[in-house]
């Protein structure tokens, strides 16, 4: 992948609905190249899909939070087990680093949130955690193939 196969996928990010044309005369290239190098990067793989971030994906859960979470030795799978039981958990992602897991969480209001995440920790095993609320996406990795 070369600077302009950089630029055409930053321009995406921007705005996935562009035409090639906009693309084109946004970057300085020709109609014909941009399409080629799309395609090219959606046949190598590079490029997945495209989507589109709607007002009711965000309304679903009005209160959105990050938890990330510290496990106690070995405890990771059972964890990831019991938090697979949690209703309010929309993803969980295993890392690297400080912490140990990270939980994707949506609730209806604060309430709820504050009582999941005292569930959470109090889970044998979990060690330590911190919270991060969610304000606004201004773009969502969800994406849809096609274009």
């Amino acid at each position: 992948m070369d600077e302009t196969d950089q630029r055409i996928l930053a321009a995406l990010r921007r705005d996935a609905r562009a035409s090639y044309s906009d693309l084109a005369g946004l970057l300085g290239l020709s109609r014909t190249t941009v399409r080629a190098r799309v395609e090219r990067l959606r046949e190598a793989g590079q490029i997945l899909g495209f989507t589109v971030v709607l007002k009711e994906d965000v309304r679903q859960d009005p209160v959105r939070a990050l938890m990330m979470i510290g496990i106690e030795g070995r405890g990771t799978d059972r964890i990831l087990r019991q938090l697979g039981g949690f209703p309010e958990i929309r993803g969980l992602h295993t890392t690297n680093g400080r912490w140990d897991v990270i939980a994707e969480l949506g609730t209806q209001d604060l309430e709820a949130l504050d009582g999941v995440l005292h569930r959470i920790r109090a889970l044998g095993g979990v060690t330590t955690s911190e919270t991060s609320l969610l304000l606004s996406t201004k773009r969502s990795a969800g994406a849809q193939k096609g274009r």
